[in-house]
């Protein structure tokens, strides 16, 4: 039998032919005036994605950690309150959700503020943009629990009794003992969901927030260029995919080696 080649050592022609095929489409539309002036419009779409996934994929994971180890608690009832959310959560499209957060929740939440005597506010008071950020972070907060619940779960049980028997503390065998060693059980599919959460932050452009989608639907709505405003919109999300990813598959090869960790 031949034997297999390693994926890892593989000479990346994929990769040769992204950068061709990206480095081909920037070369057409910064040659082009009209091109040109959609992408610098375009382009300032692109920090109103970025902080909605960075925010909201930060608060999204420290949420999905919590409810993990909820899931993993000695206590039924916490267990079962972090298994209620998931399920719940998991059950509605990220459409809906984010929506149903838009303009019920955060409307509520507003009321509820001023029942309770704080300073009056209004609902335009709270923006567009953050409630598509709670939005998201409702939503994936669900995903990544279960992601952290694999990877705890993961962990040999007898290196915890052993750190137990050591006489370290709950909050200490998780961060020297736990938590390194799961990291890189979660690390894959975390990165995958921080991939998944720039695309899906297109969605917040239901909702008015200008990101690169929403410009994009307002500038092809103006110039009537529908075919070269939507490619550079699609060129510019795929550029920031690529990007994560290649920076994401270094940081877990580096994370996996030994070598380099020391």
């Amino acid at each position: 039998m031949t034997p297999r080649s390693d994926p890892d050592r593989e000479f990346p022609w994929w990769l040769l032919a992204v950068a061709v095929l990206l480095g081909t489409a920037y070369v057409m539309v910064l040659t082009d005036d009209g091109t040109r002036q959609v992408l610098s419009t375009l382009r300032r779409g692109v920090w109103i994605t970025i902080l909605v996934t960075v925010t909201g994929f930060t608060a999204a994971s420290l949420v999905g950690l919590g409810l993990a180890l909820m899931s993993l608690s000695g206590s039924v009832i916490v267990r079962q309150v972090a298994r209620f959310y998931v399920e719940i959560v998991r059950g509605i499209p990220i459409l809906v959700l984010l929506l149903y957060v838009a303009f019920v929740l955060a409307p509520g939440l507003v009321a509820f503020w001023n029942w309770i005597g704080l300073p009056e506010a209004r609902t335009r008071d709270f923006p567009l943009l953050w409630r598509a950020v709670l939005a998201l972070v409702i939503a994936y907060s669900a995903f990544i629990a279960e992601v952290f619940r694999a990877g705890l779960q993961s962990i040999d049980p007898g290196q915890i009794e052993a750190a137990k028997a050591l006489g370290l503390k709950r909050w200490h065998r998780f961060r020297h003992i736990v938590m390194p060693q799961a990291i890189r059980t979660i690390l894959p599919p975390l990165g995958n969901d921080f991939v998944a959460m720039v695309k899906d932050s297109s969605l917040v452009s239901v909702v008015g927030v200008m990101d690169i989608a929403q410009l994009g639907k307002l500038t092809a709505a103006g110039n009537f260029r529908y075919f070269e405003t939507y490619n550079i919109v699609a060129l510019l999300y795929l550029t920031m995919t690529i990007l994560l990813s290649l920076g994401l598959r270094r940081l877990e090869r580096r994370m996996g080696d030994p070598a380099r960790r020391g």
